[in-house]
């Protein structure tokens, strides 16, 4: 007779471990532990592993769950314009009959998100045009780039259940903000496997046209293009994630022409793609594309998409260009990725620069003029902020650092001026700091990484989970005055103002909200 020999138990052998380890890699993990003829060497082996696995699982629920958000976006975007499309309504002011030829799905009637609050009645499409036809609002955080408005007088008393909207309806995923004229909303956004560059109606929200292409960035922090349009002259000038950069009619949303900015500088994609919004300087669109030998900076003639000029070799950043005039000299002010630095306009050539970097090599907060001759400068991981004086003339340039502090660090997000004193968020916290000196006069107020407007002498701010604060633009104390939710979901985007109408979006929903004084 031969001895029968008991067969060894399925969590004990080597395929059990390993299907268990692949199936559920806690279970595995106890396993492996658990095993008496397993040197502890194989055992780290084992584990080191299995936690990469696990962390692998991790990675693939979070873009498994991201993906079907976005899919449910997606979904809502095209049954809404489908419901404009089928309500029929008439086209705005001015747009011909030729515009469903020329652009991508025209629509008629905005609607409000399902389940949100019911909407004021529509403000009348021609009184949105008379309002917007000064064109105030055609650049990222307006005229200046600096976050001030200035056009009209607003309301500094909300209701206490926060203001009623005009509008409310989806949008597309992405992180930029709107540019206004001729009663249009222009921004750009991220649907399905496109970068879509729409127009909307201020009044009733109703888009007018869309011009896409296929593009689409996709990271960690979210998905879609992050830079923000520009208008100029009856043009749309818009950057997506991927360096796509189209000169479009605003009218119609036809294409005058198109360059990746990126390939033709030989210039590699930042971590958190390309973020700074076109700027518009005399016959020019200066972008910041951050490509080696001379070609960091580049102009293209706004008409034809030709090159003008390329300049430096610095990586850029997150930061837009703007148009200043500092120490008498007609400029453009650019933040890369290690400095801050003024170029001529005409061809690129390099005035003065000032050394601004951080620990991360991460800049994305814009700049602002304080007088004549200086600069407020402010950054987030531990760098904070610096008021910089330049001074000189001709072709001999200076800067110079006249204070710095940590008072201030602006992450990915802008502060105002008002009267002195600059207000903004040091990393998530509303903060109040005299620009001549750097002193802080009081901080408080929890906003996370939203983003601040300053109007009529008051802060509007929109926080990084959609609600609307205003806020006491003094140095006195902090106040806030109203806060109510507008938005659901993360909100990163700057919000416009133009008309007296508010415009908010975030990577889900776009509103408007009437907040000119009565």
């Amino acid at each position: 007779m031969f001895e029968q020999q008991e067969s060894t138990p399925w969590y004990r052998s080597l395929a059990g471990l390993i299907a268990a380890s692949i199936l559920i890699p806690p279970l595995g993990l106890a396993m492996l532990w658990t095993r008496r003829d397993a040197a502890t060497s194989k055992k780290l082996l084992g584990t080191l592993a299995i936690v990469l696995l696990g962390v692998g699982y991790v990675f693939l629920f979070a873009a498994w769950r991201k993906s079907s958000e976005y899919e449910a976006v997606y979904d809502a975007v095209e049954r809404d314009r489908a419901q404009q499309q089928a309500a029929g309504a008439p086209a705005t002011s001015g747009q011909s009959a030729a515009l469903a030829n020329a652009t991508q799905s025209p629509a008629n009637a905005a609607s409000p998100v399902a389940g949100s609050a019911a909407t004021a009645p529509a403000v009348a499409p021609e009184t949105a045009a008379a309002h917007a036809s000064r064109n105030y609002w055609t650049n990222f955080r307006g005229p200046n780039r600096d976050g001030r408005y200035d056009e009209l007088q607003v309301l500094t008393k909300w209701p206490a259940s926060g203001l009623v909207p005009i509008w409310k309806q989806p949008i597309g995923v992405g992180y930029a903000s709107f540019v206004i004229a001729d009663g249009r909303a222009h921004t750009i956004e991220q649907r399905r496997g496109q970068e879509v560059v729409t127009a909307y109606d201020v009044a009733t929200g109703r888009e007018l046209w869309k011009q896409g292409w296929n593009a689409q960035f996709s990271n960690t922090e979210g998905d879609g293009p992050r830079a923000t349009p520009t208008w100029d002259d009856g043009r749309i000038y818009a950057l997506g994630a991927t360096g796509e950069l189209r000169c479009l009619d605003a009218k119609t949303g036809a294409v005058a022409w198109g360059r990746n900015i990126l390939t033709e500088n030989h210039a590699s994609n930042l971590s958190w793609a390309m973020a700074a919004s076109p700027l518009v300087v005399d016959d020019k669109v200066i972008v910041l594309p951050g490509g080696a030998n001379g070609k960091s900076i580049v102009a293209y003639n706004k008409l034809t998409g030709a090159p003008v000029w390329a300049s430096q070799n610095d990586t850029q950043a997150y930061v837009s260009p703007m148009l200043v005039t500092l120490a008498g000299r007609r400029q453009i002010v650019v933040v890369s990725a290690s400095r801050v630095m003024g170029l001529a306009p005409e061809d690129g050539s390099l005035l003065w620069s000032y050394v601004w970097d951080t620990s991360m090599g991460i800049n994305a907060s814009q700049p602002i003029l304080v007088d004549k001759n200086r600069l407020f400068i402010s950054a987030g991981y531990g760098k904070g902020a610096a008021l910089i004086e330049v001074s000189g003339g001709g072709k001999t340039f200076e800067a110079r650092k006249l204070w710095e502090n940590i008072n201030m660090k602006n992450k990915f997000n802008s502060s105002v001026l008002h009267e002195g004193y600059v207000y903004g968020l040091d990393e998530q916290i509303l903060t109040c700091l005299d620009v001549n000196t750097g002193e802080r006069k009081w901080k408080g107020g929890r906003y996370g990484f939203g983003q601040v407007i300053l109007a009529s002498g008051h802060l509007i701010i929109s926080s990084d989970t959609g609600e609307l604060a205003l806020v006491l633009a003094t140095p006195q104390q902090y106040t806030e005055v109203a806060r109510f939710p507008a938005l659901e979901g993360k909100t990163w985007n700057n919000p416009a103002i133009a008309g007296g109408r508010l415009l908010v979006r975030n990577a889900s929903q776009m509103a408007a909200y009437n907040i000119a004084a009565q």
